[in-house]
C-alpha cells in the first residue's frame, strides 16, 4: 500500500511539475533603464506579477497553449506577448516605449487587483503628473475642471475648492468625493468642521498622477464614498535615482520650487529605496490682497522591498498659507466695480487688519486673518503589501494624521450696509440726526472724503485643529476555476476623528477699494454725545460665535468579488459600516468689556464662551452595494455598466444638541443610487468612453447660513432628495503626427424631488423648490484641447466650459456660462555633451483665462433671496489671467 501511495504522489507531482510553466524576466525602457511596477498579466487569468525594482518579475501559471502576456505601466505603450505554455520555463526581455493608451494604463483606485481602465467596469479618468505639471495649476479645480460630470469652481484661490459631481447637491468642497494620498483620506470623516479636504496639503511633483474613479465599486473599498474618489499615487524610490527640480514664475508675485529625489538607499545588495519631494512658495496672488500667501510642504516614504512583498512608510509636514478670495459687490451686470482710485475691485481683504487684536471675557484674541487658509502638521503613515502565495495577498495600511488648521474668511460686503456707498449716506443710515462726524484712514491723519464709496464687511476666523486616526486591512485570495477567476477580498476599514470647530467674528468698516484702508469712524449723535462708531476699522468686535467640539468613530467591514471569464469581467460587493458621533455645543454669552463711555454697545461688549456644554451622541449604521459588469465587444471595444446602492453620513455639525442627549432631528444616512452604462474604445488612433447615467440621492440634510443681528449663523435646515440623468463622453483623437485632438462632454438633467426646509430662527417648516434646478450645478459641462508633442516641443491649446446654472436652489437668480481658454508650450534640452544622457531642461510657459473671462462661479451662498437684477449683485467671479513660465530640470 505504501508503495502504491509512494508512485501516486510521484505521479502526481510529475503531472504537476509538467502543468506549470515558470515565465521570468525584465522590464526596461528604451534608454536600459529598469522599470517598477510594470504590470504582467496572462489575458483572461490572474496569473501574472509586477516588476521590481530592478525591472525583473517571475510567476507560475498552470495554463497550457498558446496564451498572450499583456504589459502594461503609467506613460507607456501597453505590450502584447504570445508564449505557448507547455512546462518549459520562459524569459521574456520587455522594452517599454514612452506614450501609450491612457484606457490601457492601471487602475490603482477602488479595485482589489491591478487592471487596466480600458477592463474596469467604471467611469475612470486619470492625469500623469507632467500634464499637472505643465498645468501650472492655481487649484485643485484647475486639475478636475477636465474630467467629465464633475464643475470644479476655483475662484477662491489656491484652497477649499468647491466640487460638484454628477449632478450631487452640495454646499461645495468636497462632500461625496473623498479627497485621498496613496489610498487613504487627507481626512477619514467629513463635516465636523467642514473644512475642504485640499487644506490639508498641496499637490506637488512627488505624484505619479491621479485617478478620479465615479460610482461603481467606488462606494466599497478603503474610505468608501458616494459618487467617486480623488486619489493621488505617490511616486517611490527605485534602483534608477531620478532627481527633479520644477521652479515656477508668474506674475502677482509667484515664485514656487518644488522637488523631487528618489533612489536606492544603502549598497547594491539593498533592498531599500527612498523618495522625497515638496516646495517652498510664495505668492501674493492671484489677485493681490497685501497678505502673501507663503509656505511649504514635505513628503517623503521609504521604501523595503522583501521576497513577498513590501512595507513603505509615508510622511507628510505642512505649514503653508494661502489667502481665500470671497464673493463680493457686482454691479447690475455682475461685473467688478471700479473703486475710489478708478481700479477694478477684485477683492476687499484689507493688509490692514493683520495682527488685529480685541479684549474678550477670555483675555485678549488676536485674529490670524494674515494667515488666511493656515495649515500646520502632517501625517505618517504605513503601507504594507505581502503575497502568502500566487494566490493569496494581504495589503493594511495605518495612519495617524494632526493638524493644527486656522480658515480666515473676509466675507466682503455683508453689514448692513453692504453695497459700496458714500461715506456721507453710510454715516446718515447709521447716525440719523447726527450733528457732524469725523472719519479718518486708520493709521493716518488722512480725513475720508464724504463722496468717497465705503463698505461694510464681516470677518470670520475659523479655527479648527484635526487629528486623525485610520486603518485599512484586506485580505484577497485567488480561486481558478473552470470558468474564470474569483478574486474574493474581505476587508475592515476603522476611523475616529477629533476636531474643533471654533469661530470668531468682528466686522470691519473701508474704503471700497483693492487692498483698502480701514475707516475710523466718530459722530456726534442728534442729542449731542460723543460717539466712536469704528475704532482700528472695526465697528463690532461681536467675539466667538462657536464653540464646538466634536468627534465620529467609523467602522466597515466588506466583501468584494472581482470575476475574471473568457470575455466577461464582473465585480459584485457589499459594505456595512456604523458610525458614531459625539457633538459637544459650548454656550455663548455676551458681557461688556470696553467701558469707555464713548463706544457703541457693538463694541464695548463682546461675546465669549461660559465654559458650559450640551452634548449629543449620534449613531447610524447603513450598507452598500455594487454590481458591475464589462464584456469584450471587440478588441478596441469593450461594454460596461453599474450599478451601485450606497450612502453618505451627514455631517455631524448639522446636529447640534437642543439639550443634553437630545439634537433636533434623528440622525440617519443620506442614500444614493447610481447607474451607469457604456462604452470604452480603443484604437491606435481613437480613444475614448461614452456613457448614460442616474444619480438619486434621498434624506439629505442640507444646512443654510445667513446673518442675524450681524452675526453669520445656521438660518435653514432642509431635508432633500434630488435626482440626475447625465450623458458624458471623453475622446482623445491622434489626428496628425505628434497631434491630438482632446475632450470631453456632459449633459445632465437635474432636479430636487423633495425639499422641506425649517426655520432654525423662529422654527416653522414649509415646503419649498421642489422641482427646480439644483443650485450650482449646469446642465452642460465640456472640455476641447489641441495637444502638440515630438518629445522636444510641446504645446496646448484648449478650452474648459461650464454652463449657465442657478445661485440657488429657489432659481430666481441664473448666472451665465463661462469658458476658460489656456494656453501653454515648452521645450526640452538635452543637457550635457553626451546626447544619450538622460539629464533634461524643459522651458515652458502658460497662460490661464487666456481671454479673462469674468464669468461668476457662484451669487451670494448667504443671501439665497437676492434678485438678479438689482443695482447690485454679490458674487465670486473666476480668478482673472495669470502668466506662468516653468523650468523643469530632470537628471
Amino acid at each position: 500500500m505504501k508503495k502504491i501511495i509512494f508512485t501516486l504522489l510521484c505521479v502526481f507531482s510529475i503531472s504537476a511539475t509538467f502543468s506549470q510553466t515558470d515565465i521570468s524576466g525584465t522590464v526596461k525602457d528604451n534608454a536600459g533603464v529598469p522599470i517598477t511596477g510594470a504590470n504582467l498579466l496572462i489575458v483572461g487569468s490572474t496569473s501574472g506579477a509586477t516588476s521590481d525594482f530592478d525591472g525583473n518579475f517571475s510567476f507560475s501559471s498552470n495554463l497550457s497553449g498558446v496564451q498572450t502576456v499583456k504589459i502594461s505601466y503609467l506613460g507607456y505603450e501597453t505590450q502584447n506577448k504570445t508564449v505557448t505554455l507547455d512546462g518549459s520555463p520562459i524569459s521574456l526581455q520587455i522594452i517599454m516605449v514612452e506614450g501609450g493608451n491612457a484606457l490601457d494604463e492601471v487602475v490603482l483606485t477602488a479595485s482589489a487587483t491591478f487592471r487596466s481602465q480600458k477592463d474596469t467596469p467604471m467611469s475612470i479618468s486619470s492625469l500623469k503628473q507632467n500634464e499637472i505639471t505643465k498645468l501650472s495649476a492655481n487649484s485643485q479645480a484647475d486639475i478636475l475642471r477636465s474630467i467629465p460630470g464633475i464643475t470644479a469652481e476655483g475662484g477662491g484661490g489656491e484652497t477649499a475648492s468647491n466640487v460638484f459631481v454628477r449632478g450631487l447637491p452640495s454646499g461645495g468642497q468636497y462632500v461625496f468625493n473623498p479627497l485621498q494620498y496613496d489610498g487613504m483620506p487627507l481626512m477619514s470623516t467629513f463635516g465636523l468642521n467642514s473644512s475642504a479636504h485640499d487644506v490639508y496639503a498641496r499637490p506637488d511633483i512627488g505624484f505619479k498622477g491621479v485617478e478620479f474613479v465615479r460610482g461603481g465599486a467606488a462606494v466599497l473599498y478603503g474610505a468608501g464614498s458616494v459618487a467617486g474618489i480623488i486619489n493621488y499615487t505617490s511616486k517611490t524610490g527605485d534602483s534608477n535615482e531620478e532627481n527633479i527640480i520644477n521652479m515656477e514664475w508668474a506674475d502677482k508675485g509667484r515664485l514656487k520650487t518644488d522637488f523631487y529625489t528618489g533612489g536606492k538607499l544603502g549598497g547594491e545588495d539593498s533592498n531599500t529605496y527612498y523618495a522625497f519631494t515638496g516646495f517652498v512658495r510664495k505668492d501674493d496672488g492671484p489677485i493681490e490682497t497685501g497678505m502673501p500667501t507663503k509656505g511649504v510642504q514635505f513628503r517623503a516614504n521609504i521604501k523595503k522591498k522583501f521576497e513577498n512583498g513590501s512595507f513603505t512608510v509615508h510622511g507628510q509636514f505642512i505649514n503653508d498659507n494661502a489667502q481665500f478670495i470671497m464673493p463680493l459687490p457686482l454691479d447690475g451686470n455682475r461685473k467688478r466695480i471700479n473703486g475710489n482710485d478708478g481700479e477694478p475691485v477684485q477683492q476687499l481683504l484689507s493688509g490692514e487688519l493683520a495682527n488685529t487684536s480685541f479684549l474678550t471675557a477670555g483675555g485678549a484674541y488676536e485674529s490670524p486673518i494674515e494667515d488666511g487658509v493656515s495649515t500646520q502638521g502632517g501625517y505618517l503613515m504605513g503601507d504594507f503589501d505581502y503575497k502568502f502565495s500566487d494566490d493569496l495577498r494581504f495589503k493594511s495600511k495605518i495612519k495617524y494624521a494632526n493638524y493644527k488648521h486656522n480658515f480666515a474668511l473676509y466675507v466682503g460686503g455683508n453689514g448692513d450696509n453692504n453695497n459700496p456707498i458714500a461715506l456721507n449716506d453710510y454715516v446718515a443710515n447709521v447716525a440719523p440726526g447726527n450733528l457732524g462726524f469725523t472719519a479718518q484712514y486708520q493709521g493716518t491723519s488722512s480725513a475720508v472724503n464724504g463722496s468717497d464709496l465705503v463698505v461694510d464687511n464681516l470677518h470670520v476666523d475659523r479655527l479648527r485643529p484635526m487629528t486623525d486616526y485610520s486603518g485599512e486591512a484586506s485580505l484577497t485570495k485567488t480561486l481558478e476555476g473552470t470558468n474564470g477567476t474569483h478574486n474574493i477580498t474581505g476587508g475592515v476599514y476603522l476611523a475616529r476623528t477629533e476636531a474643533e470647530d471654533v469661530n470668531y467674528q468682528y466686522r470691519v468698516l473701508s474704503e471700497f477699494n483693492n487692498n483698502p484702508q480701514l475707516v475710523n469712524l466718530s459722530y456726534v449723535d442728534a442729542g449731542g454725545d460723543d460717539v466712536t462708531f469704528s475704532t482700528g476699522g472695526l465697528y463690532n468686535r461681536i467675539g466667538m460665535t462657536s464653540n464646538n467640539f466634536l468627534s465620529q468613530n467609523k467602522t466597515a467591514v466588506y466583501l468584494t468579488d472581482e470575476m475574471v471569464l473568457d470575455k466577461w469581467r464582473f465585480d459584485v460587493g457589499l459594505r456595512i459600516e456604523n458610525t458614531e458621533g459625539t457633538f459637544s455645543k459650548g454656550n455663548i454669552v455676551s458681557s461688556q468689556v470696553y467701558d469707555d463711555a464713548n463706544l457703541t454697545p457693538e463694541l464695548a461688549n463682546v461675546q465669549f464662551a461660559d465654559g458650559s456644554f450640551t452634548r449629543a451622541n449620534v449613531s447610524a449604521t447603513d450598507w452598500a452595494l455594487s454590481l458591475a459588469g464589462l464584456y469584450k465587444l471587440s478588441d478596441p471595444v469593450n461594454l460596461y455598466a453599474n450599478f451601485s446602492r450606497g450612502f453618505f453620513f451627514p455631517q455631524i455639525r448639522g446636529f447640534a444638541p437642543i439639550a443634553s442627549g437630545v439634537t433636533g432631528s434623528k440622525y440617519d444616512s443620506e442614500k444614493i443610487i447610481q447607474f451607469e452604462a457604456g462604452a470604452k474604445i480603443g484604437t491606435e488612433k481613437v480613444k475614448g468612453s461614452v456613457a448614460a447615467y442616474y444619480v438619486g440621492l434621498s434624506d439629505r440634510i442640507k444646512i443654510d447660513q445667513g446673518f442675524v443681528s450681524g452675526t453669520l449663523v445656521d438660518l435653514t435646515r432642509s431635508e432633500q432628495s434630488t435626482k440626475t440623468i447625465g450623458l458624458e463622453t471623453t475622446f482623445d483623437w491622434a489626428f496628425a503626427e505628434n497631434f491630438n485632438l482632446r475632450g470631453t462632454a456632459t449633459y445632465q438633467d437635474h432636479e430636487i424631488s423633495k425639499n422641506v426646509s425649517t426655520d432654525l430662527t423662529n422654527n416653522t417648516s414649509s415646503t419649498t423648490n421642489e422641482g427646480n434646478e439644483l443650485a450650482r450645478q449646469p446642465n452642460f459641462l465640456g472640455s476641447l484641447g489641441v495637444n502638440y508633442d515630438d518629445g522636444a516641443f510641446d504645446a496646448l491649446f484648449s478650452f474648459n466650459h461650464t454652463g449657465s446654472k442657478f445661485a440657488a436652489d429657489n432659481n430666481t437668480v441664473e448666472l451665465d456660462a463661462i469658458t476658460i481658454a489656456r494656453i501653454g508650450a515648452g521645450y526640452m534640452f538635452k543637457m550635457g555633451d553626451n546626447l544619450d544622457s538622460d539629464d533634461t531642461l524643459r522651458i515652458g510657459f502658460s497662460v490661464f483665462n487666456l481671454f479673462n473671462d469674468e464669468g461668476v462661479t457662484e451669487g451670494d451662498p448667504r443671501n439665497v433671496n437676492q434678485a438678479g437684477d438689482a443695482e447690485f449683485f454679490f458674487g465670486r467671479p473666476i480668478l482673472p489671467r495669470r502668466f506662468f513660465i516653468t523650468a523643469t530640470f530632470s537628471f
